[in-house]
């Protein structure tokens, strides 16, 4: 069974950072594009950054370029997203993806999902 499971959410105040991680068991996904998305409350699930299977190409999100990480170490099958300068908008729930294709332009359609992880950001 495949899981993938973020971890590192939490309330911070605007300007703080906070690292996600996502850890996948049930496969490896060494071989594949991995991401995050996020929800906030009454929007639609929104693509926030995604990178190649070696780590060699990244992609974000225009809101997110600058300010957000995304990295992975292959050998603990684990994902990142390092998120500094946040800011209220970027209260959401944040998950982690894995698989799929990466269609370019911030389109990407991952086969597995996570269960998300709360990240609040008050003013």
């Amino acid at each position: 069974q495949v899981q993938l499971v973020e971890s590192g959410g939490g309330l911070v105040q605007a300007g703080d950072s906070l690292r996600l991680s996502c850890a996948a068991s049930g496969r490896t996904f060494n071989s594949d594009t991995m991401g995050w998305f996020r929800q906030g409350p009454g929007k639609e699930r929104e693509f926030v950054a995604a990178i190649s299977w070696s780590g060699g190409s990244t992609y974000y999100a225009d809101s997110e370029q600058g300010r957000f990480t995304i990295s992975r170490d292959n050998a603990k099958n684990t994902v990142y997203l390092q998120m500094n300068g946040l800011q209220p908008e970027d209260s959401a729930i944040y998950y982690c993806a894995g698989g799929g294709t990466y269609y370019g332009a911030s389109k990407y359609g991952p086969a597995f999902w996570g269960q998300g992880t709360q990240v609040t950001v008050s003013s």
